[in-house]
């Protein structure tokens, strides 16, 4: 059962659905690994702004193939959280910490982008992060 927030999102037209989102489920997880290698050369170059915003990126885009493969998409980063947690956190398939850590990342990024905001401990904390969710993304999509 979807719950009351995501039907809400439905009815705004915040989360459509997305026939075309089964065939772009690969390509989504192919950006979350480049933004992930990306965001690692970054934080070895000491650059831990641009490593927090690419490392919520790979993230972001694991999040895209979770829901691409249920058949809908979102329409802002919030709503892309609201749908995961109705999608596959509900359904027992994603945990609650992995969903909470895409959450704080997106705050680190918020903050990294828009307020100029970071440290190597945040985007430290993005890159584990984005890489338990690429390796959980795959795992639940069964994608090697």
């Amino acid at each position: 059962m979807k719950n009351i927030e995501f039907q809400k999102a439905i009815e705004k037209k915040r989360i459509l659905h997305f026939a075309q989102g089964k065939r772009q489920v690969k390509s989504e997880l192919q950006e979350a690994e480049n933004d992930l290698t990306e965001a690692l050369n970054r934080f070895e170059s000491e650059k831990y702004k641009y490593a927090t915003i690419t490392g919520y990126y790979s993230m972001f885009h694991s999040a895209r193939a979770l829901i691409y493969s249920k058949g809908y998409r979102e329409k802002s980063h919030y709503y892309l959280l609201v749908a995961l947690n109705s999608l596959f956190v509900d359904a027992g398939l994603l945990s609650d910490d992995l969903t909470a850590e895409f959450h704080d990342a997106m705050v680190l990024r918020e903050d990294a982008d828009y307020h100029g905001n970071f440290t190597k401990e945040g985007a430290e904390a993005v890159l584990k992060a984005a890489k338990e969710f690429i390796t959980t993304a795959k795992s639940i999509l069964k994608i090697k």
